[in-house]
């Protein structure tokens, strides 16, 4: 197959860690042929398909010259998206305005016979901390609210929770306020800048002393092992981009519970992939944008994330043409 993926600059990239290399690794290893852009490279046309101006890549197996390019510049060879066997829309967070301007040129790209993963329209329809509250059952005491009150009276009940911006990543803009109170204001004023921005406070799980798991799901089948991701140094975020430890593990009875019921219905939406963050026996986010912890995982385990992957996009490709 032609794979195109849509990424960060390929020069950023941490190849040791990074999730789409793996892909990229993987899908090479099975014979199939790689471009890849930015969602910057991708233009609409009137009269004409949803194109992207692209890298045709090799991977070389030298850690730091790791790729070739067949183009030098960045606007050499342009390609209309249909034309590929499969899009992989890996961009990392922010889900900010111009990545939900990406997803419409995708969705345009798809209606013109592009087969794009996951689905734009889904990535559009699960924000990444919002999606959790469909699920009530799996998750513990949360609000979603632009309102100080409401979160004076969130506060008042549960007594130690945590806030977060609803496009924050990495753990960026988290802050815990305990029994106390103090800051609780402020911390409210910055995160809702003063009632124009929605924020989401939950009730403070004591298990992140044992790990922020992040459990993958596969084309609706949930990866047997997890990478709990452990805080450090007194920190409350166990998100490695905030230097949490990473420990993988086998899925517990209740990861894969969450896992089993969530995975299916959000397969058949269009989300191939996805990432669920499990604190204790609490589901905190389901990540869809760029999910992560595929090399974590192998390398710790021996379980080839990125070859169930690809198994799992050559199939979807395989159905999407039947």
């Amino acid at each position: 197959m032609n794979l195109l993926f849509i990424a960060d600059p390929l020069e950023s990239f941490k190849i040791y860690k990074d999730s789409t290399f793996a892909m990229m690794r993987e899908a090479q290893a099975r014979g199939h042929v790689l471009s890849a852009c930015e969602p910057k490279d991708i233009m609409w046309q009137r009269g004409a398909p949803v194109t992207a101006f692209v890298r045709d890549i090799t991977l070389t197996g030298d850690p730091v010259l790791w790729f070739n390019a067949a183009q030098h510049k960045p606007d050499e060879r342009g390609q209309a998206l249909k034309d590929f066997d499969a899009v992989v829309m890996r961009k990392d967070p922010p889900f900010d305005s111009e990545f939900f301007y990406a997803t419409h040129l995708l969705e345009q790209a798809e209606r013109e016979g592009a087969k794009v993963f996951n689905k734009p329209r889904a990535l559009r329809d699960h924000p990444e901390k919002l999606a959790i509250m469909e699920w009530p059952q799996f998750i513990g005491p949360t609000l979603v609210t632009r309102d100080a009150q409401d979160i004076k009276r969130f506060h008042a009940e549960h007594h130690d929770i945590i806030l977060k911006p609803l496009d924050g990543m990495g753990g960026t803009g988290i802050f815990r306020v305990k029994a106390d109170g103090l800051n609780l204001g402020a911390i409210t004023e910055t995160l809702n800048r003063e009632g124009a921005q929605t924020v989401m406070v939950q009730k403070f799980l004591p298990a992140i002393s044992e790990g922020d798991k992040r459990i993958l799901v596969i084309g609706g089948q949930p990866v047997p092992y997890c990478l709990a991701r452990i805080p450090q140094g007194g920190e409350v975020r166990g998100n490695l981009a905030a230097g949490g430890k990473g420990v993988a593990q086998p899925l517990s009875a209740r990861d894969r519970d969450i896992a089993e019921a969530i995975g299916p219905v959000l397969a058949r939406r269009g989300l191939l992939l996805m990432g669920l963050d499990v604190i204790g026996d609490s589901l905190t986010e389901i990540n869809v944008t760029s999910p992560t912890c595929f090399q974590e995982i192998f390398d710790q385990t021996g379980f080839d994330v990125a070859a169930m992957f690809v198994q799992a996009l050559e199939a979807a490709v395989v159905n999407a043409q039947t």
